[in-house]
């Protein structure tokens, strides 16, 4: 097989743009050229790497394998010059993508309790809904994914490709803005018709509230005032007095703790979930293959927020 580094470094780059026209713009080229490479490269792989019947286009599922190959060959020849020329990567930061919820009130303490274990550990944090965070793990895009864990395999990761650390047990609890009293102002156990603060249809977390009243009479009860897609959005409503939302224990420990929200049912309506740091075991950059090696020689109870 004769490829060339740069139709690696073009293909890597039309992935991310999804434009012939940018990436050609990008890699300081003609459009013709560029695809003529694009083409270059297919021959010399065997099979069709892009779908051109798109817009803006997309990878066939051959192109979606492949891109994790070219970006680990392109990113481990770069890190070899760069030993070479004297640079250290010693201190490289890793790309990690997370859930809103995960990212704003679960990565911070946990990230700063692990460096305690390892050492200093440069990230970069980005977050997103999971399902962009899935998309991006896939085609190697990031080094790390933290998320929910699917009981339910809907997110399709298989466990050979995409390893995974337990990295925290949480529950989800259904809270309320107290009363004058302290009582919850809308309760679950008492209440006949309850303002409902939602998340929306794509949401992790709402799927998993969702299944929790699947089959309960409660569903009836609820009626949806609000939906947003973040924790934190139906944290802020919740503390308006808006109504109830069944939110992350981590994101609202201290407001439990000072009594500015409540629960608004019992420890029967509590929905567990477990928390998971992800990798691709197809991209072998060092700073990931160290921090993994590392993590497997920590103890559980280490690991575990």
């Amino acid at each position: 097989m004769n490829l060339e580094t740069k139709w690696l470094e073009d293909f890597v780059a039309l992935a991310n743009t999804r434009s012939f026209s940018a990436s050609a713009r990008q890699r300081h080229v003609t459009q013709p050229a560029f695809s003529r490479r694009i083409r270059a490269l297919e021959q010399a792989v065997g099979v069709i790497l892009v779908d051109r019947s798109t817009t803006p286009i997309g990878l066939t599922s051959e192109g979606q394998l492949f891109l994790i190959t070219a970006r680990n060959l392109v990113e481990q020849l770069n890190e070899s010059l760069s030993h070479l020329r004297g640079v250290s990567i010693a201190n490289e930061a890793l790309d990690i993508v997370a859930a809103h919820s995960l990212a704003l009130s679960f990565f911070p303490p946990w990230i700063s309790r692990l460096q305690k274990g390892l050492g200093e550990l440069p990230t970069r944090l980005v977050a997103m809904n999971v399902g962009e965070a899935i998309h991006i793990l896939r085609e190697g895009n990031c080094d790390l994914m933290l998320a929910y864990y699917d009981p339910f395999a809907t997110m399709q990761l298989d466990a050979e490709v995409f390893p995974s650390f337990s990295i925290g047990q949480v529950k989800m609890l259904p809270v309320s803005l107290p009363d004058e009293h302290g009582q919850p102002l809308f309760s679950i156990q008492n209440d006949s018709s309850i303002p409902y603060l939602a998340y929306t249809q794509g949401a992790f977390l709402g799927r998993s509230v969702r299944m929790l009243l699947k089959n309960d009479p409660l569903r009836l009860k609820l009626r949806t005032v609000y939906e947003t897609a973040m924790a934190e959005g139906l944290k802020g409503m919740v503390l308006q007095g808006v109504g109830i939302a069944w939110i992350p224990d981590f994101c609202i420990r201290e407001e439990l703790k000072t009594g500015k929200l409540v629960r608004a049912g019992d420890e029967n309506w509590d929905i567990p979930l477990e928390i998971r740091l992800y990798r691709c075991s197809l991209v072998h950059k060092p700073g990931v293959e160290r921090l993994w090696r590392q993590m497997m020689k920590l103890p559980r109870d280490f690991l575990q927020a």
